[in-house]
């Protein structure tokens, strides 16, 4: 048992270790980036960063494949637009409304998913998604197609003036930092090797005697929060929330994200994320449509890089030197 454990353990470490370089490098890089790049791009990258690592949690870590993300992503920035604009909460409070809402539609939509599995439970969130967007353009509070617009950042605290880019940058930054932080201490507890074990072999884990059910529900919930939190970001950083947000194109653009970086990745997303975004941004004023560029690298990806470009770096040369380090140390 002794011997299992260390080879166990060997060869957790090297991704531990290959992971947190990784981050260390990213951390640095982003809070040296808005002096050098454009801060409103930069947390559109963030936001969407969160968005995929969340719906990585669900789908890298427990298997489940959801259609119906952007519910939770555009349900939580309707509600903290309503809450800042109209209600006058300051944003920290509205954010945390948001993130209570989509917490609530994730507890509804994950209690009727979960029921059915495989393309039964993915077609239950599309279909579900597709009534919260429906609700959306009909509610008053949404403003159907005009969506809430001029939504006032506010005083982070009531002292910290968020129309300032550079405070709102380190917000947002401070706030992806924590989610990021929240996914990796679940993916490395307890609860998360169970979500792996149900992710490897639902009827074993439930042989062994766990509640999978209620494991399942818990990661959907947990992920449709770090969604919502995305969400709320990133209303209040471009100051609206429209259909956009709530479409099925937003819950497929997320599975691309995350599939393009690696998924069961703690960084994989971020990098997909910032993949998807960078050509969307560079291609906007191009003739070129920028779908086309990127279903082309999807192509690529699927063919050349089958684990992520992420998932890929870690079976790589690089990666198995680290392991080599790491199992020296």
């Amino acid at each position: 048992m002794n011997s299992q454990a260390r080879i166990a353990s060997s060869t957790r470490r090297p991704l531990l270790r290959l992971e947190t370089i990784l981050l260390g490098i990213g951390v640095l890089a982003l809070v040296l980036a808005p002096f050098y790049f454009y801060p409103i791009f930069l947390m559109k990258v963030l936001c969407f960063a969160l968005f995929a690592c969340a719906f990585n949690l669900l789908l890298g870590y427990t298997g489940i494949l959801s259609f119906g993300h952007a519910a939770f992503f555009g349900g939580s920035a309707y509600f903290t637009a309503h809450a800042v604009k109209e209600w006058g909460f300051s944003p920290e409070l509205g954010i945390l409304v948001g993130v209570a809402g989509a917490s609530l539609l994730g507890l509804v939509i994950g209690f009727l998913a979960i029921r059915r599995q495989g393309i039964y439970s993915t077609m239950i969130t599309l279909a579900l998604s597709q009534m919260f967007f429906f609700f959306c353009l009909q509610a008053p509070f949404t403003h159907g197609e005009d969506g809430i617009q001029n939504i006032p950042r506010g005083h982070l605290f009531g002292f910290i003036d968020l129309e300032q880019p550079l405070y709102m940058y380190f917000f947002v930054l401070t706030a992806f930092l924590a989610g990021m932080f929240v996914i990796w201490r679940v993916i490395h507890s307890p609860y998360g090797m169970i979500l792996r074990s149900i992710r490897e072999n639902e009827n074993r884990a439930i042989s062994l005697g766990y509640s999978v059910a209620r494991y399942k529900l818990g990661a959907f919930v947990m992920s449709a929060a770090l969604a919502g939190l995305a969400g709320g970001l990133k209303a209040l950083v471009f100051q609206f929330a429209t259909l956009t947000d709530v479409s099925w194109q937003m819950s497929g653009e997320v599975v691309l994200m995350t599939l393009l970086g690696g998924i069961g990745t703690l960084v994989g997303p971020v990098f997909g994320a910032a993949l998807v975004t960078g050509l969307g941004n560079y291609f906007a004023t191009s003739e070129l449509p920028v779908t086309l560029v990127t279903g082309i690298i999807f192509m690529i990806c699927v063919l050349v890089f089958r684990r992520g470009m992420i998932g890929e770096l870690y079976a790589s040369r690089l990666g198995r030197r680290l392991s080599r380090r790491d199992d020296e140390d």
